[in-house]
């Protein structure tokens, strides 16, 4: 079974486009020196506005987007897989699309996702979010062939909803992505026990980068990038300042963990309530 490298790169955007692709860039370098062949970075990777409106503002179409052409380049030049966690790509006057993309190491796009699950919450804390005032959600699970392994591809608030993992689980998918930019309040309750529950309950690596700390805009971040092996240790685990997490992702413990618990087998139909 395959053996490789994985990285998850913690960043703590702010709503200058340009910074933020330097110091991603920057990391990211970091992890292929360190020897990872695919590396994932969180959840509004190069924009962390202050409110959905500004956040269109600053946005552009996929085709405009000046942030991808220089990830792509950046992959072709190291040769690794890179997975952009979420770009704010202009889909409407009035929407963006929360977009994930896989990068192969020839610089093309080899898969994208839209957020399907929007956060529209109103925290115990104060804090107020209504992602689908300009957020349009995503209606398609995206699954990715990688030289190790199927890859499926979630971003943050996804993470609550665990039949979406179990549909990309059944249908091939071994590593699951959760690229994210949790909350400080909702990370310190459930960060740890979600990603653990969805690699353990689907027999899956997890790898879910995190946006971490005290934004620009006053927003708070948990951080903890963390990756999660299929019987729900944790590999590796980032702290709230932006950094470069990694582990060695052995293939065989996944074969290992559904052999000893087959419950993708076992799923059953039933009625009601």
């Amino acid at each position: 079974m395959a053996t490789f490298r994985a990285a998850c790169v913690q960043l703590r955007s702010s709503d200058d486009t340009s910074e933020n692709v330097q110091t991603a860039s920057s990391l990211i370098r970091e992890a292929a020196k360190q020897g990872a062949a695919f590396i994932a970075t969180p959840e509004n990777t190069t924009l962390m506005a202050p409110d959905g409106g500004a956040k269109l503002e600053k946005s552009f179409t996929e085709e405009r987007d000046p942030a991808l052409p220089d990830f792509r380049a950046l992959a072709a030049e190291l040769g690794v897989w890179l997975l952009i966690g979420s770009l704010a790509i202009k889909v409407s006057d009035t929407k963006t699309a929360n977009r994930s993309f896989l990068i192969t190491p020839k610089g093309d796009v080899a898969a994208k996702y839209d957020k399907i699950h929007l956060f529209d919450v109103d925290l115990p804390s104060g804090e107020k979010y209504r992602e689908s005032n300009t957020v349009a959600g995503g209606n398609r699970a995206v699954i990715a062939d990688l030289p190790w392994a199927k890859l499926g591809m979630t971003i943050c608030y996804d993470l609550r909803f665990p039949r979406l993992y179990r549909k990309l689980a059944k249908a091939g998918a071994q590593i699951l992505t959760v690229p994210s930019a949790f909350t400080e309040t909702t990370g310190k309750a459930h960060w740890h026990v979600l990603l653990r529950a969805r690699a353990i309950e689907n027999g899956a690596f997890v790898i879910a980068p995190a946006q971490g700390g005290l934004h620009a805009n006053g927003r708070r971040t948990y951080g903890h990038s963390l990756i999660v092996a299929p019987w729900g240790e944790i590999l590796a685990e980032g702290g709230t300042d932006p950094g470069v997490v990694t582990a060695d992702i052995d293939m065989a413990a996944l074969a290992d963990a559904r052999a000893r618990v087959p419950s993708l087998t076992h799923d059953r139909d039933f009625e009601g309530p």
